[in-house]
């Protein structure tokens, strides 16, 4: 993940003296279909929460799951997968790969003590724009009642062990001395 992305998710919550939770959720949004229905829903002033950190990915089977274990170990509530819809992938079948990595996340997930809620896959279109604010609002408001994430054994070690390899922020860092 990128250096500001990974910042916004470990500050400090803003609206601390607030009584309401207000969840982070990292968003990795196919560029094709879920963030252009993003991008429409914005462009047609549909209201939706701002709680999600969105990262364009060109395809949701370029997901890889150690992004999605980095983002909990690095503080989000919860991570939102959007694809295109079965059949519709840009590049044939990655939103099949996408559905299988989810669901063995979400295993994982269990056994590391983050309930499986806390992660989503949805396929949204370039023209679901109302669908796209809808989702967030509805995934935003189902992580608001879970209330923020505990404490769980999500560590770096987890994160290079799942991916059996190293993590993709001490990568770049190495490469970029």
């Amino acid at each position: 993940m990128s250096a500001s992305l990974v910042s916004e998710v470990r500050s400090p919550r803003s609206n601390a003296e607030s009584p309401v939770f207000e969840p982070r959720i990292v968003g990795f949004l196919c560029n094709w279909c879920t963030y252009a229905g993003a991008d429409l829903a914005g462009t047609s002033r549909i209201q939706y929460p701002t709680n999600m950190r969105t990262i364009r990915v060109m395809c949701s089977g370029s997901v890889d799951p150690e992004l999605v274990l980095e983002a909990f170990r690095d503080g989000a509530d919860a991570v939102f997968i959007g694809g295109c819809h079965p059949g519709d992938c840009h590049y044939q079948s990655g939103n099949y790969k996408t559905l299988k990595r989810v669901m063995m996340l979400k295993r994982l997930l269990e056994q590391l003590g983050i309930e499986e809620e806390r992660l989503r896959l949805e396929w949204i279109s370039a023209a679901e724009g109302a669908k796209s604010a809808q989702v967030v609002r509805k995934y935003t408001e189902q992580i608001r009642a879970l209330g923020p994430r505990g404490n769980c054994r999500v560590s770096s070690a987890d994160c290079r062990t799942a991916g059996n390899r190293q993590s993709p922020i001490a990568s770049r860092q190495s490469q970029n001395g």
